[in-house]
């Protein structure tokens, strides 16, 4: 069968996806993106399109670039914004860059669209699977690019996953729709640039576009058994206990590539992060025990325990209304902030029982370095409720489970 074209992939993806009302489009003024736009007003309409700039301004005529979008948007009747980001000079610049715009679209998205589209199409497939092979990727690392994921709050979308480059810019040239060249894009000082050059060399060998897209693909089905399998082994093997995760000494006898991802699977539930850690570190971890990611993990004997350290929450406070640490929420009367327990809160707690206010939190059965980087809730510097250890106050904390998907909230306390 036929690949789809453009404008039906588009129409597939969003379909799969229940369909979201409001589409958000990041925009650079390429012919991909340009294509996504365009193709969303067509499949949703421009009211119910808006679209987002990041303007890096890595080039002199980043601006102009962006004004060019601007431009475009007010002929199609769409929504625009421009979002400008300053480098901070550290680190690698590509990949600053790339975290930046995540992070500025993610935030321009919430509450304004249902999801934002990427451009992405099967020559990025491809490539990626290129760069990747070259760095030694795993079984992850050469998976297909997902169509859906929810990230910083958002859904993004990437519904050209199966087009080629060349149909979506045939998309504009059929419209009369014209597109920027990024000089960047020639530029063989950027790996991207020169796997996009090697593949046009490897492609009398058969490794081509197509086929290296259909390996991701195939990787991405053998990805989505071991994640089955992963899920499984937690269902088997770790039971959550105050937000903190008490593992079988059996997890460690598991097949290797199932027990570093439930490891690495519970330390990005535990500590927000979107990104797993380096495979040598999580070794590490696993042989030795200590800390990664702002996690501790800890031999007590007949178990283990992974749990967040108290020093990397220490610093971390919000209002009640809000999410702390990525994880925990609060309801109750109203007021104060949410805080780490700490030393300050277990002396507190270690005070009210001596005059029997509530039971000892020894009693958890928890070491007091566990405790001390659980969540409580505070006004200035007196703790006003406990609901983890023995002092709710009418206080309740729920957290998102460790082994949850979406956006489920479970009641812990």
């Amino acid at each position: 069968m036929d690949d789809p074209g453009p404008l039906s992939a588009l129409r597939d993806c969003l379909a799969r996806q229940g369909g979201p009302g409001r589409i958000g489009v990041a925009v650079s003024g390429g012919g991909d993106s340009v294509a996504a736009l365009v193709l969303a007003v067509e499949a949703q309409g421009a009211g119910a399109v808006s679209a987002v700039t990041v303007d890096h301004g890595l080039r002199s005529g980043s601006a102009a670039e962006a004004a060019q979008v601007a431009e475009l948007c007010l002929r199609l009747g769409v929504a625009h914004r421009v979002l400008r980001w300053t480098p901070t000079g550290r680190g690698n610049l590509q990949q600053e860059a790339r975290r930046a715009r995540l992070d500025l679209i993610g935030g321009w998205a919430e509450g304004r669209v249902d999801a934002v589209i990427l451009g992405h199409t099967r020559d990025d497939q491809a490539e990626t699977v290129l760069i990747r092979l070259a760095r030694g990727s795993g079984v992850d690392g050469l998976s297909a690019m997902d169509e859906a994921r929810r990230a910083r709050g958002t859904v993004w979308l990437r519904p050209f996953l199966g087009v080629s480059r060349a149909d979506l810019r045939g998309v504009l040239v059929a419209r009369g729709v014209t597109w920027i060249e990024d000089p960047s894009n020639d530029d063989d000082r950027f790996l991207r640039v020169r796997a996009r050059q090697a593949l046009a060399t490897l492609a009398p060998l058969g490794i081509d576009v197509a086929g290296l897209a259909a390996t991701a693909m195939r990787m991405r089905r053998a990805r989505a058994a071991l994640e089955a399998a992963t899920r499984d082994a937690i269902q088997a093997h770790v039971v959550e206990e105050l937000g903190t995760a008490r593992l079988d000494r059996a997890v460690l006898t598991l097949a290797p590539e199932i027990r570093d991802r439930l490891i690495a699977e519970l330390l990005m539930a535990l500590s927000g992060s979107e990104h797993r850690p380096r495979h040598a570190a999580l070794l590490r971890l696993i042989e030795a025990g200590g800390t990664l990611m702002g996690c501790v993990l800890e031999d007590e004997g007949a178990h283990l325990r992974l749990y967040r350290e108290p020093r990397a929450v220490a610093a971390l406070s919000v209002p009640t209304d809000r999410t702390w640490d990525r994880r925990w929420r609060a309801t109750g009367p109203g007021g104060g902030v949410i805080r780490a327990l700490g030393e300050r809160g277990l002396a507190q707690l270690s005070a009210q029982a001596r005059a029997g206010l509530h039971p000892h939190w020894r009693e958890t059965g928890m070491s007091q370095r566990v405790l001390a980087g659980l969540p409580a809730i505070w006004v200035d510097q007196v703790l006003i409720a406990a609901p983890l250890v023995f002092w709710p106050q009418k206080w309740h904390l729920s957290a998102r489970p460790l082994a949850a998907r979406g956006n489920q909230w479970e009641l812990s306390h």
